[in-house]
Formats: structure tokens, C-alpha cells, sequence
């Protein structure tokens, strides 16, 4: 039998001290995807956990966050907003989840070229619901009339200031899509987020749609910052999370190229550690989609900006279906968590029924991962 939805995007926040005996309430967000298509999001659903995952709430659909009309160049066309990432913002004890709207034609294909926009949205504890998801509003102009944040990690500053790294196309109309990374400096005041600027303008020359689903962290005083890339995944570093060196494909600390390529990677930051996770080939897993899954953690040296082979473990087993779309959350200071869902596509359109039942075949069944990092010391750099 032929799977004609699954889960995407699967990722978590944390409302402090709001679950059983002082735990943190952890809430989920994620999308479905309809298979038969390509990034076809049509709905938003959350769970939860109050005890740290020894139980959780049966996924609900969630309203506010759900695809709504707009008008378009004339015509209606369905909007999403995707690639969410929940995060507790502490200045503002609010949870703040951050992403990237998608338009689609009105037979909800992906419409290109298109108009992209910063979603957000901001949970409601009082009423135990989402708000309605809104617009970064950026400066005008075709610069940013392609630009979002989907499926990146921000990171906040001790102010309140939201470093929010986002990927965009100057040229949106043009014939070769080469796109850009930034950062932007935001501020939050519970309700809104705001546009305040934005720093270097990062982008390279080959032969790929340029750089994409950028993630930041803080580490030791400085920043890091890790690009998606066709054929390559990419990091640089900075003195103040705006101005970057220039970047470089990631490594193993022997030279060697770690293998991932056309998939995110995300920061796992602990005050004694910072780390990597990731997809790469190269682990007998030819058979997976731009082999992304399984899914692996190493600890970066963030002098060299390399990974260290010999910390590499694998944290997400690989069961067929790619794993490429994951979260990062710290849930306390002995905790962090890596969430991911098996997308149940073989190929990047699924034409066939024989398509799903090849993955299928391997063991995947659609499940929504949990990994769970424990720490053998407090990550000092915990937040709440």
C-alpha cells in the first residue's frame, strides 16, 4: 500500500518549568507532505511531551499555522509556512518559531519564480495555542523578494537580539538561481519580530544554486556559521555573527572531504564542546536519496573548522528514507535532543507506488525520531 503523506520537519522548543515536577513542557511542530509531489506542505500539526519523552500527546492539527490564500500577480495562490524551528526566546519568556513561506500554483505546485518571506510565529502559553504565523518585513526591493529563514538555527543574544541567519536570490527573475547567506540582526518584543540589518553577504561561484539553509551558533566567544550547498556543505566563522571569513567545505581532520553535499547540517553547542550533525555518503547508503540518512554527530575543531573523525557516531540509524530535515533543541543542561521524521519519498517525485514500497522495503514506516544526547556535564551555555 502506497503512503500518500508523511511527516517533515519535526522540531522542538521548550516552555521552562511548564511541564511535571519542574520540567521543562517540550512542544513539537511539524508538517505533512503530500508524496505524490514535491515540498507540498498542507498542514501544520504539534505534540507534546511533560515528562522528557516518556510519553507524548497524540499529534494535532494547528490552525494558525496552516496554509491560507493570497493574492498573487492577480491570481490565488495557497501559501505555507514551512521549515518551522520553535526556540524559547529568554529575554521575552516566549517560544518563538521561525521559518520560510512556500507559494504554490492554485493545483498547489511550487510556484517558480516566487515571491519568499521570513514566517514566524509566536505560541500563546495563557491559551495553549499557536498565533497566527506573520512576515519578517525586510527592506523593498528585489534583493529580498526571495528570502527566508526555513530550517535554520538563530541564535539569541543575551540583549534579546535575535542573530537570524536567512538565504535569499538577488536576482530572483534571472535565468541561473545562485542564492546568498546573510545574517540579520532582529529584535523581539514578545509579539514581533523586527528587521534592524543585516551583515555580509556571503555567496560563491560554481556551478550550484548557490548557498542555502544556513545555521549559526556561539562558541567560545566566537560564531560559526554552516551552509547548505549542491555539491558541498560549507562553514566559516566570525568575531561578531555578522562579517564571516571566508568560507570552506567542510573536512575530517585528516583532509579527507566529509561527504556531505545538497543537505543541512546543524550546530549541537555545549559550553565543553562544539559539534556537527549530518548526512554524508560513504556509509554504504548509495541507496538513499542524496544519501541523508544516517544520520551522524561528530565534534568539530573550531580552530580548523573540520570534524573529527574519530567522534563520529551515528545517532539516527538509516532504515531507507532520508533523514536530511532534523532539529536541534537543548532541553536542560544535561540534555540536548535531535528531532527528524523518515521522509517516505524514494526519489524527489514519487511517480510510482513501487517508488514508496522500495523504501518501505529497507524499514522505514514514517517515524518521528528522537535522539537524545546525554551529557556528562552540565552545557553552562543552557538558557531559560
Amino acid at each position: 500500500m502506497m503512503v500518500k503523506k508523511c511527516w517533515v520537519h519535526p522540531r522542538a522548543g521548550i516552555i521552562p518549568k511548564r511541564g511535571k515536577k519542574g520540567k521543562p513542557k517540550v512542544l513539537f511542530t511539524m508538517n505533512t507532505h503530500d508524496i505524490s509531489g514535491s515540498d507540498v506542505f498542507k498542514g501544520m500539526y504539534g505534540f507534546h511531551t511533560d515528562d522528557l519523552g516518556k510519553s507524548y500527546s497524540e499529534p494535532i492539527a494547528l490552525p494558525p499555522l496552516n496554509p491560507r490564500f493570497e493574492t498573487i500577480e492577480g491570481k490565488e495562490h495557497p501559501v505555507a509556512a514551512s521549515d518551522f524551528w520553535p526556540a524559547f526566546h529568554s529575554s521575552s519568556r516566549k517560544l518563538l518559531g521561525i521559518g520560510h513561506t512556500v507559494v504554490y500554483t492554485p493545483e498547489w505546485k511550487v510556484m517558480v519564480p516566487r515571491p519568499r518571506h521570513t514566517s514566524y510565529a509566536v505560541y500563546d502559553e495563557k491559551n495553549d495555542k499557536w498565533g497566527n504565523w506573520k512576515k519578517l518585513q525586510m527592506p523593498g526591493g528585489e534583493q529580498f523578494y526571495f528570502a527566508g529563514a526555513g530550517s535554520v538555527q538563530r541564535y539569541d543574544e543575551s540583549d534579546g537580539t535575535i542573530l537570524l541567519p536567512i538565504y535569499f536570490n538577488p536576482h530572483p527573475n534571472g535565468r541561473k538561481r545562485s542564492d546568498r547567506v546573510a545574517v540579520l540582526r532582529c529584535s523581539f518584543n514578545g509579539e514581533n519580530l523586527i528587521y534592524q540589518m543585516h551583515g555580509q553577504e556571503i555567496s560563491i561561484e560554481d556551478n550550484s544554486r548557490g548557498l542555502q539553509e544556513p545555521s549559526l551558533t556561539k562558541f567560545k566567544g566566537k560564531y560559526y556559521l554552516t551552509m547548505r550547498n549542491d555539491h558541498n556543505g560549507y562553514v566559516s566563522k566570525s568575531q561578531d555573527g555578522l562579517n564571516f571569513e571566508p568560507i570552506v567545505s567542510w573536512k575530517f581532520d585528516d583532509g579527507s572531504d566529509l561527504g556531505n553535499y545538497n543537505t543541512q547540517q546543524h550546530w549541537v553547542t555545549h559550553s565543553e564542546g562544539l559539534f556537527l550533525v549530518y548526512t554524508r555518503k560513504g556509509a554504504d547508503n548509495d541507496h538513499v536519496f542524496r544519501h541523508r540518512a544516517p544520520l551522524f554527530m561528530a565534534q568539530v575543531d573550531p580552530d580548523k573548522l573540520c570534524v573529527i573523525w574519530d567522534t563520529e557516531r551515528i545517532i539516527v540509524e538509516e532504515r531507507g528514507a532520508r533523514l536530511g530535515n532534523f532539529g536541534v533543541t537543548n532541553v536542560s543542561p544535561n540534555e540536548t535532543w535531535v528531532t527528524v521524521a523518515e521522509w517516505m519519498q524514494f526519489s524527489g517525485k514519487v511517480k510510482t507506488p513501487t517508488s514508496n514500497l522500495e523504501v518501505k522495503n529497507y524499514g522505514s514506516d514514517g517515524s518521528v525520531w528522537v535522539a537524545k544526547i546525554n551529557w556528562n556535564q552540565p552545557n553552562k551555555y543552557f538558557k531559560t
